[in-house]
This record gives structure tokens, sequence and C-alpha cells, in this order.
């Protein structure tokens, strides 16, 4: 007779522990210093253009702000979030350098907060800057964030003091598909998804700026500062020779007595927020699930990676020694150590969430490419996100390489990124050159979170290489007694000036061709709540099976 069937569970048998990272760095050797000196200088710059996106060369405009009883933007952020709990600001510095550096942040701040435990994204227009008009990069900053609240499964909370589109740069934020239009496409659809879209009314709400709140689910609006109407008094002036007043013609008891665009009205702003909070508490929105691992601290300080790259870029250095300041316990399952040596591949926990991790050690060989799509795929397989943390001038290039099928190889890890489901993340660690840029999960590839590095550099090629090839190119196209080498090297000049220009970090974050520039330190922190909101949605396995490479 059989044993009746038992339905506890077994005892927990550990029959092997997750190999650890062993450092090879030593803190006290002076090319660590000396590493660590040179990566200090790039933060504190780093934290200089930061605090003046936020406060810096607008104290007249600020100071307005402020006598019209107005919060700042990321003041009134943080009168809703939680307290004591973190924001995850995004594209501090979209803008940088652009419109006659007057457009600190592009007039807009955004980022992930905690309402009652809910994670939120926050978009909230900066009256400061051009009135809270809408530059190109500003449309493009609330587009972004809109697709990671989407992606990402987070309700939006809009606070609007904007005058609308920037019109003199009409035909750049008007029209196309990923114009002003764009940000009321994604917030009618992100309604239609369940993902609640709150509006609090703080200032102008003009022209099309008006149809934010009218398309949220629900409003609230300040008395006396907040209004909305489609024309405003000299627009309705010249076309109806009518003469009214902005707070008669779309205040707050316009709107909360007659029209009914808002549901709530507040009299000042801290009772706005307070509003708010009691509205995302009752949401029906989830929090964070407890992660699937207890969360283990590095054997390593994140501090020390500055002392890690090398100040010189010429110069590699090992990405398991980032690897073990990133990740829980720094223990790291490397898969397939003795093969493809120069992409690193394997598995870890970061504040207890797996993941996946791609890093790169040089430049990207077809065996590298190979054991990258059999690691991609078995991630894929099982649930697992990906990691990837960029610096590499790309893949291999020459006759051995191209004999041995680069291209085909390298077109398998660039499929297999493009294809696999599972949430997906980067961090532009050092270089971020040519294809590898893609093999990579760069942005064209639609990772969920791409945050870079104050000493990275992307572009197609670096501006040595650059100059090489260019020059190369106007020399081979001259017949040999017409080559004037003092206009090749002029040429060489300017392509060196050009490359460096365009593959700065500050021209990258600028343009919005990452998630914002972080200080190698937070990365962790950063990286663990994105593998927590990604936690909330994983999405689908993968659906075809591993193939050996």
């Amino acid at each position: 007779m059989l044993p009746p069937l038992r339905l506890e569970a077994p005892t927990t048998r550990r029959l092997g522990s997750v190999p650890v990272l062993r450092t090879a760095i030593d803190p006290k050797r002076a090319d660590f210093r000396a590493n660590a000196d040179a990566y200090d200088g790039l933060i504190e710059i780093l934290r200089g253009h930061l605090s003046h996106a936020a406060v810096g060369g607008r104290d007249r405009s600020i100071e307005r702000h402020r006598s019209r009883g107005k919060l700042l933007p990321r003041e009134r952020i943080d009168r809703v979030v939680d307290a004591g709990s973190s924001f995850l600001e995004l594209s501090t510095l979209a803008g940088f350098g652009q419109y006659g550096d007057e457009a600190p942040g592009a007039g807009i701040v955004t980022g992930v907060g905690l309402v009652h435990s809910i994670p939120c994204m926050f978009i909230a227009n900066d009256a400061t800057v051009k009135g809270g008009s809408l530059l190109p990069a500003s449309i493009k900053k609330h587009i972004r964030a809109q697709e990671i609240a989407l992606e990402n499964r987070l309700p939006c909370i809009y606070l609007v003091d904007s005058g609308g589109a920037f019109l003199p740069l009409q035909d750049e934020v008007f029209p196309d598909r990923d114009h002003f239009g764009g940000t009321f496409y994604h917030q009618a659809r992100m309604s239609a998804a369940g993902l609640p879209q709150l509006s609090v009314v703080l200032g102008g709400c003009t022209a099309g700026g008006a149809y934010v709140p009218a398309l949220s689910d629900e409003v609230i609006i300040v008395k006396n500062i907040g209004r909305i109407f489609l024309g405003g008094p000299p627009i309705v002036k010249a076309a109806l020779g009518e003469i009214v007043d902005a707070e008669t013609l779309g205040g707050a008891d316009v709107h909360t007595l007659q029209s009914g665009v808002a549901d709530h009205i507040a009299y000042e702003e801290p009772e706005a927020y307070a509003k708010l909070r009691d509205i995302v508490a009752h949401l029906n929105q989830p929090g964070f699930p407890e992660p699937p691992a207890t969360p283990v601290d590095p054997l390593y300080a994140s501090d020390e990676i500055g002392g890690v790259i090398s100040h010189d870029p010429r110069f590699p250095y090992d990405v398991r020694e980032i690897i073990a300041r990133l990740v829980d316990g720094s223990e790291f399952q490397e898969f397939k150590p003795r093969y493809g040596e120069t992409l690193i591949t394997g598995t870890a926990h970061i504040h207890g969430y797996p993941v996946g991790i791609l890093g790169n050690n040089g430049i990207i060989f077809s065996e590298c490419a190979l054991k990258a799509t059999h690691f991609i795929e078995m991630c894929n397989q099982r649930g697992t996100p990906l990691l990837f943390l960029q610096n590499t001038s790309g893949y291999m290039v020459g006759a051995e390489a191209e004999a041995r099928g680069i291209a085909k190889d390298g077109a398998k890890m660039v499929a297999s990124v493009a294809n696999a489901s599972v949430p997906k993340f980067t961090v532009l660690t050092g270089g971020s050159y040519g294809a590898g840029n893609y093999g990579m999960c760069g942005r064209g590839f639609r990772p969920r979170f791409l945050f870079a590095w104050p000493n990275s550099r992307i572009a197609t090629m670096s501006a040595e290489t650059a100059q090489t090839v260019l020059v190369d190119i106007r020399r081979a196209g001259l017949d040999a007694d017409r080559v004037d080498e003092d206009q090749l090297a002029a040429l060489r000049d300017e392509v060196a000036t050009q490359y460096e220009t365009q593959s700065d970090p500050y021209y990258a974050t600028s343009r919005l061709w990452d998630d914002g520039l972080i200080e190698p330190h937070q990365t962790r922190d950063v990286l663990g709540l994105c593998l927590a909101l990604a936690s909330r949605e994983p999405g689908p396995a993968g659906s075809f099976r591993v193939f050996r490479m």
C-alpha cells in the first residue's frame, strides 16, 4: 500500500553557492587614486550642470514666479511624493546647450516617485523657463515620460503650468507624429489601458495645453492661479471683440461650477497636493511586490567605480570590477567564461531582483556575438530581465573577421536583442560606438531605461577613427598632384572637433539619447528601482527555443 501523499514543502537544499567576484583593485594604489581624482572632476561638472538646470540662470523669472505665491516644479513634486522616498528624475539636462542656453531641463521636469507606495510618473511644467512653453526638446521629454509610464504600467500625474506650444518653433512642435499632438494621443491611450491620468492645474493651460487637463481622468484646479482656455483673453478680444480677464474666462470657478472641465477646487497649492494624494490612495493600483531574493549589499563599495575606470579611455578596465560593485553580494554566475572573452555574460541579483548581465570588455568578435545570442535567448526563455553595460568600439572588422562571418553573427546578436520580450536596461559606462551600440541595446532597441555615466561617449566611431577614414576618402578622390596636405590637415581638425562635440555625453543627454546622466555610485539603486518597476509588469517570456550558437 502506498503511503499517503504529503503536501508540505520539502526542505530547501543548497547544492552549491553562486561564485563571488573577487576584486583585483587596490584603492591605495597610485593609478586608482589618479583615476578616482579624474572621475571626481567629472562628477563635479555634472553636479554643477544639474544644479543649473534646477535653479540657475533665471533669478528674475524665479523671483516673479514666487511673487505669485507659486512653488517651483521640484518643490511641487516633493509635496506630493511620500516623505523620505526617492524620486528618480529623468532627462534633467534635456535641452542642454540648445536654444541659446535659455531652456534648462527643456522647461519640464519628469520622473518616477512614490505616492502612498504607488509608483507614479510625474510630468511637471517649469513656468520659469519660457513661461512653461513647450520646445521641441520639451515635447520629446514629455512623450518619453509617457512611453516609460505605459511600458511600466504607471499612473501619470501632470502638474500643469504651461503656455502651450512655443510658437516661434511651431513647425518643430505642432504637426508631426511625435509633436504636441502625440502627448494627447498617449494620454488618451493610457487612460484606455487603465492607467489613471491625473492633472493639477497650477497656472496657464492655453490652447493645446488645455487638452492636458481635459483629457485627464480627474482634475484639480487651484483658484486664482489655475486657468484653462482654448483661447486666452488676447485671442478672444481679437476674434470676438470681447474683453474678459483670465480668471473670468477660464478660472477655477468657471470650470468647477459651470463647465465641469475640473472636478475639484483648491484654494492654495498645499490643499491641491493633499487632495491629489487622497485620489492616488484610492486608485487601486499596485505598489512594488517583494523581491524574490533578500537584497544584500555588494562586497565592494560602489563609490570605488570612479577609481576602476581609467582616466585615459584608451586604456581598458575589466567590466567584472563594475559588476562586483553593482550586484548583490558581488555574486555573479558567469556564462561561458572561456568563450568570447571580450563580452562578459552571466546572472546575478540587484536589490533582490534577478537580472542577466552583458558587459563589454572590448571589441565584439564573432564568438562574443554568438555567446550573447545564446545568453539572451536563455534569459528570454526564463523571463529574466537583461542589463547591458556598454563600453565597446563595436564589432570586429578586417578580412579574417569578415571571412569568419562577423556580419551574420553580429546580425544574430542584434536580432536577439530586438526580439527579446523581457525588460531590458542599458547603462553607457564608456564608449558606445558603431553597431556595438545596437547589439548592446542602444536607444534604437527600446530598452525600458537607458542611463549614461559622465565619462561615456556615443558616436558611429571615435574621433581618431573618423579623422583617418574621412581624410583617406578625401585623399583617394584626388589625383596625386592635387593633394593639398594643408587642406587635409584642416579637414582632420574639423572632423576631430565635430566628433568630439557630438560624442560628448552632454550633447547626447541634451537630445534625450538617454534617460539621464547618473553618477556611477548611484547606478545600483537606480537599477534596483527600474527592476522593481519591471517586476510589476514583467512581460511575457520568449516563445522561441534556445538555439545553441
